[in-house]
């Protein structure tokens, strides 16, 4: 009785060296083996940290970075006058961080309309196993685009300010199975500067996500933006894209079908001029390389 009373000493006098304040709010009984299973974030509830065009629940490990190549050939149905899309085509370059399991960040560039672009994610909740577990993930994107075009009229007063735009959305995702995975994503984006008076400088969208795993390796892939607010009648349309994910080792190349030509959200979101309906898509690839820029903490 006496050893185990030293013994039981012991370890509360190490607990309240180590936690300091915060060993005041613990449950004694939390410092010893109670048997409970102890929380595990879910991963790899998308391969990528982008679905096809729209941020997926994801993130990047700590410490590694991903460099992105999206490229997006031109419009399929103008038939062999410009070999069914593959004589033009968009791109955009992108660098994105893992800071923490809750944190990125990434750059890009993008070539239509010459756009660069940033933005940061933060999960303030992400889907997790064990005894304290929560059933989805929660997460907070906001970003900003800026448009490097010369001024369409460079004899009147034009400001920076004008090339800017900015959204936020919150991204509501869950893993169900190993093969299945959805996710939701309302969506703001605000120009300050749009080309007509009769177009909203603020536009609503919901986004809808998601992944089936066909095998190992092979994931089929999709997500679709509905626009609330800012489509012209017959202009604009609401982005639709699908896509095959095929992970290779450190890479996840993927082919897919879209009706977007840009390839940040308010390219996409806010200019999408072609319709699945006339079969008006592109054809297009992500490739996706993930490189350790620091030494993974050991467990």
């Amino acid at each position: 009785m006496k050893q185990h009373f030293i013994r039981v000493i012991t370890v509360l006098a190490v607990a309240a060296c180590t936690t300091g304040a915060k060993a005041q709010e613990k449950d004694l009984l939390d410092l010893v083996d109670d048997g409970k299973t102890p929380n595990t974030i879910v991963t790899n509830a998308f391969k990528s940290i982008r679905i096809i065009n729209g941020h997926s629940m994801e993130f990047l490990a700590p410490g590694t970075m991903d460099f992105r190549i999206l490229h997006r050939f031109g419009q399929m149905n103008q038939g062999t006058k410009n070999l069914f899309g593959l004589d033009q085509a968009s791109m955009r370059l992108g660098l994105d961080f893992g800071i923490t399991r809750k944190l990125q960040l990434g750059v890009g560039r993008s070539t239509f309309k010459k756009e660069l672009d940033g933005y940061i994610k933060y999960a303030p909740i992400r889907q997790s196993t064990g005894d304290h577990a929560f059933p989805m993930t929660i997460a907070l994107v906001g970003g900003a685009t800026i448009n490097t075009l010369p001024f369409a009229d460079p004899t009147r007063t034009n400001y920076f300010s004008s090339r800017v735009a900015y959204y936020v959305q919150t991204i509501i995702g869950r893993k169900f199975s190993d093969r299945i995975s959805l996710q939701l994503t309302p969506t703001m984006v605000h120009q300050n500067l749009v080309p007509l008076a009769s177009q909203p400088n603020d536009v609503f969208a919901v986004g809808f996500g998601g992944r089936i795993k066909a095998s190992q390796r092979i994931a089929f892939t999709w997500d679709y933006f509905y626009n609330i607010n800012g489509l012209e009648k017959g202009v604009t349309y609401n982005p639709l894209s699908v896509g095959v994910d095929i992970e290779t080792g450190g890479h996840v190349f993927q082919l897919h079908f879209s009706n977007a030509a840009g390839m940040n959200e308010r390219a996409f979101i806010t200019e999408t001029t072609n319709t699945w309906e006339k079969v008006d898509l592109r054809f297009g690839f992500n490739l996706s390389r993930i490189f350790q820029l620091k030494k993974a903490k050991s467990s």
